[in-house]
């Protein structure tokens, strides 16, 4: 049995689709996407993205900078060429970075999901 994908609803669609195609260079998949839905194809399987509904959504408040949800229970993991210019791209975006006492540092999406950087091997 292997991992085929991992979703996550989002409020602002395409901000989101816009960040991980644009700062992480996650490929979509263009043969997929609909109004509401984007896959992005990795290594280890797929992203992806489904908008929340418009009616749920304005209920949703997303802070500026996002608060980190660091209590949830997935942190998802993506291969870059070059982390610490990942990391500044991010920071310059002024979204938060999380300095971790084992030395890692984690960065949080635009809707404050927070995942973790891995250099590509």
């Amino acid at each position: 049995m292997g991992l085929q994908g991992v979703m996550l609803f989002v409020k602002d669609f395409e901000r989101m689709t816009r960040f991980y195609r644009d700062v992480l260079r996650l490929q979509p998949i263009e043969a997929t996407r609909l109004d509401n839905w984007v896959e992005f194809e990795g290594e280890g399987g797929r992203l992806q993205l489904h908008a929340i509904p418009a009616a749920i959504a304005a209920d949703i408040q997303i802070d500026s900078p996002p608060r980190p949800r660091e209590h949830g229970g997935v942190k998802l993991t993506f291969a870059v060429g070059d982390v610490a210019s990942t990391l500044q791209t991010i920071a310059g975006m002024g979204l938060p970075l999380l300095e971790r006492p084992w030395g890692d540092t984690d960065a949080v999406d635009p809707e404050g999901n927070v995942f973790g950087l891995q250099r590509i091997a």
